[in-house]
């Protein structure tokens, strides 16, 4: 069992860097440069250097991803578990779905905290 729950945890750790790195590299180079602007029409942003703009890259890409694969595990599992529970009453269908949507749910959140976070990239 032990062996089982390791081998997750590095596929886990693996899919998100595979994922983050590529990802949060590609968002520091589109949105690292900075375009002059009057003081009137600029957002607040927080003050960074630009090696900090890569970093915050990163981790915004590591948030969405870890909210991304977490919703699918849940997905996985409840809707498995629905799916078994209506093969045996049907009935059970309608209620076991709003349980699949709550666990997609997770997906949509971390989509919404990593567009409040790419908001204070410069």
């Amino acid at each position: 069992m032990e062996s089982k729950l390791r081998v997750s945890i590095m596929v886990w750790a693996a899919a998100v860097l595979l994922v983050a790195l590529p990802l949060g590299l590609g968002l520091s180079v589109v949105f690292g440069g900075e375009e002059p602007a009057k003081e009137a029409e600029k957002a607040p942003t927080l003050k960074r250097e630009s090696g900090e703009n890569i970093a915050f890259a990163i981790s915004v890409a590591v948030t969405t991803s870890m909210a991304c694969f977490s919703a699918a595990y849940a997905v996985g599992k409840v809707g498995a578990a629905a799916l078994g529970a209506a093969s045996e009453r049907p009935e059970l269908l309608g209620r076991a779905l709003i349980f699949v949507g709550l666990a997609e749910g997770i997906a949509i959140y971390g989509l919404i905290i990593a567009i409040l976070l790419l908001g204070y990239l410069k």
